[in-house]
């Protein structure tokens, strides 16, 4: 960051970037409410309904490299002007879609609020990672995953009141009843409800646009990169830092965004807002996370120590009783806040062993990177992408053998991200 006497304040800095990660939450965390909304309203197989997610995590393979070149251009806050009008759009696309149910023009306008998302993650980003030491990193950037995920809390909360508002009990088992003219009337009610919530979201961002383009943060202060003729791939911890945060997104995306499908097809109600539950998990991650690092436990420990229990986790949600509640009633059976089955309380717990991997991950990964920074957060982001393409196939493994077992194949993603945690560890420990 420039250090220029016009240069605004770091408190200030910090709550404009607070403010976009917020938005940042709001916006990706919809998508768990959105994936089992649109699979009732377009009549989608499971596959078909993650793809819904995969529209929007593939804008992130698509766009990060050309936006990163954006931003050499024009700069961070410009950058993030034009990411916030390209979310807008993407947003007022929703409304012709829902009006003609059009499955095709909503992935296109999951594919559009994407790439604005890209254009302000791969300048967000970077930029908390060298606003301080890089030891404590990670505790920025948790910091700004809490409000990301509060967001993911309230978002798909805010989506079930305001578009399910009067059709908590519509699901696929309550339209199959229905003649064809009744089904697809009250389809068409349901998408409809999507219009005003939406209208209204787009134009906050457009206004928050507009309040960017005035306020006063400085340039992203990256380094250009070098003119060598060294490659990327000459620094082994970013790579293998690409390839677990591709796979972390993946499981992250898959714990996020299947736990509505895999309720709906329990016939549980208001299925949109179970995501709520896997955000207020990563939230308390996160709060371990920032307790722990660096005083308890160094960056590459938590990251081991995540991917540990997003194996155990998965094991379990394997093999407990589908038909139990039990899990809920021990750990929030006291407040009123409605139970749910043992395997989707073990699918929610994956956010917490979710929490600190990406904060964990970028720090380690950029680290000494020096004049290839820039293009190494590309790539990064770019790793996004397994947003995009482990949830459908996760999709095709559920089709095959059902839910329940289908979340073995997490563990694949959980090893990737222990043993990068465990190799980091023992490479700082020899330097």
């Amino acid at each position: 960051m420039s250090n220029n006497t016009s240069s605004p304040s770091t408190a200030l800095t910090v709550s404009i970037l607070g403010g976009l990660f917020f938005l940042f939450g709001f916006v990706t965390w919809l998508n768990g409410a959105l994936v089992p909304y649109l699979q009732l309203i377009c009549d989608l197989t499971e596959t078909q309904a993650l793809l819904v997610a995969s529209s929007f995590y593939i804008a992130y393979v698509v766009m990060a490299l050309p936006m990163s070149f954006v931003l050499d251009r024009i700069g961070l806050k410009q950058g993030m002007v034009l990411g916030l009008a390209l979310m807008s759009v993407g947003l007022l696309l929703f409304i012709p879609a829902a009006f003609g149910q059009t499955f095709a023009l909503f992935l296109l306008a999951q594919f559009v609020l994407g790439s604005g998302l890209t254009i302000l993650q791969t300048a967000s980003n970077p930029y908390l990672v060298i606003s301080g030491p890089n030891e404590s990193a990670a505790a920025r950037i948790a910091v700004m995953g809490i409000l990301n995920k509060a967001a993911g809390v309230l978002a798909p909360l805010l989506f079930t009141a305001l578009v399910l508002s009067g059709f908590s009990d519509v699901n696929q088992a309550s339209l199959s009843l229905l003649s064809d003219t009744e089904r697809q009337f009250q389809i068409g009610q349901l998408a409809e409800q999507m219009v005003i919530p939406y209208l209204g979201l787009a134009s906050i961002v457009m206004v928050l646009a507009l309040g960017m383009a005035k306020s006063p943060l400085s340039a992203l202060a990256i380094p250009k990169d070098a003119q060598s003729s060294r490659s990327l791939f000459d620094f082994p911890h970013l790579v293998f830092g690409v390839i677990a945060l591709f796979f972390y997104v993946g499981v992250e995306v898959i714990a996020a965004d299947t736990i509505g499908l895999y309720g709906s097809s329990l016939g549980l109600p208001n299925v949109t807002a179970l995501t709520a539950y896997t955000m207020v998990f990563m939230v308390v991650g996160y709060v371990l996370g920032l307790l722990c690092i660096p005083r308890l436990a160094s960056q590459s420990i938590v990251l081991g120590i995540s991917g540990i229990t997003g194996i155990v986790l998965c094991i379990m949600i394997s093999v407990v009783d589908v038909q139990s509640t039990a899990l809920a009633d021990v750990l929030w059976g006291w407040s009123g806040i409605p139970l749910l089955p043992n395997p989707l309380v073990l699918i929610a717990l994956l956010g917490l062993a979710n929490a600190m991997v990406w904060p964990t991950i970028w720090p380690l990964a950029i680290a000494d990177l020096g004049d290839y920074t820039a293009r190494g957060s590309a790539w990064l982001i770019m790793a996004i992408a397994g947003g995009a393409i482990l949830p459908p196939l996760f999709g095709q493994v559920v089709a095959q053998i059902g839910y329940q077992s289908s979340y073995l194949t997490l563990i694949t993603g959980y090893v990737v991200i222990t043993s990068y945690g465990m190799l980091q560890y023992q490479q700082r420990r020899v330097s």
